[in-house]
């Protein structure tokens, strides 16, 4: 008798299957989103620091002020009505000079972006007007064009559209050759070509140029209201400067630092809103 062993045949033991390791989370290197209000918070902690030194006694008051001896002393100019008077004169002064540099830089980046005969004409004159320091023209303004305030315009003028115009025809020069051959591909007119490929693609450079000619602005009012100036915000600070008055000259200051900031801060939020199409760490 035959006897039949059958062998079991026993199904493999499947390991339990390990938890897929947690994917670490991708670390972004954006700089991150945007903080509200986040170009305060460096003037904000200088003031701070700068009225725990005063209560601190860290500083001369005769040379440096508390911050309430500041704002007292803002206060009352502008109750008197000077502060306000001398406001509105530098604004003026600085206006005119800002829309005649702001029009000659953009006149002339693009005669000079679009035309070889006119960069010819025009950018070798921008450079060179470039190297010379703009406040070593005073004198040479003032023999010209008097003592008044037609020089200061002037020279704010001159200040505002060198940047702009360098910005500006940067911008120009870098725009891709692909693109203007695109545009005669499909036919384009000039003025198309101008307001489609050349406009778009200057204005990035053009914003850096208005940035940086808003503020050059304000730094040339600075100096130019010291010369033979009656009225504004660097004529206080220079008559404060021959009494002692150093809690007058930090008014001034303070005011220029502020216009400089909102006036720079709109132009960013335009610049934000014109180019919201474009990707870029800032947005």
């Amino acid at each position: 008798m035959t006897t039949t062993t059958t062998t079991a045949t026993t199904a493999p033991v499947l390991a339990p299957v390990a938890a897929p390791a947690a994917r670490r989370r991708r670390r972004s290197l954006a700089p991150g989103r945007r903080l509200p209000a986040s170009r305060l918070v460096g003037p904000v902690l200088l003031l701070v620091v700068w009225a725990a030194a005063s209560a601190a006694g860290r500083l001369d008051t005769a040379a440096v002020p508390a911050p309430w001896t500041v704002l007292r002393t803002a206060v009352h100019l502008w109750t008197d009505g000077t502060l306000a008077t001398d406001i509105l004169t530098s604004l003026q002064r600085a206006g005119a000079g800002f829309a005649i540099g702001l029009t000659a830089g953009v006149v002339l980046a693009l005669v000079s972006g679009l035309s070889r005969v006119g960069e010819a004409l025009i950018d070798g004159s921008v450079q060179l007007n470039r190297a010379i320091p703009t406040l070593g023209l005073i004198p040479l303004f003032i023999l010209w064009l008097g003592i008044g305030e037609t020089f200061k315009i002037a020279i704010i003028a001159i200040v505002v559209y060198i940047p702009i115009y360098l910005n500006t025809h940067a911008a120009l020069s870098g725009i891709d050759h692909r693109f203007v051959e695109l545009a005669e591909v499909q036919g384009l007119s000039r003025l198309a070509f101008v307001r489609q490929i050349v406009i778009p693609g200057a204005l990035p450079g053009f914003f850096v140029g208005l940035r940086l000619g808003v503020t050059g602005s304000w730094l040339g009012l600075v100096v130019l209201e010291q010369i033979n100036a009656t009225s504004g915000l660097g004529y206080l600070m220079f008559q404060a400067q021959n009494y002692g008055q150093s809690d007058v000259i930090l008014v001034g200051l303070l005011v220029y630092g502020i216009f400089g900031l909102v006036s720079d801060s709109a132009v960013r939020f335009v610049e934000r809103r014109v180019l919201s199409w474009r990707r870029t760490l800032s947005n």
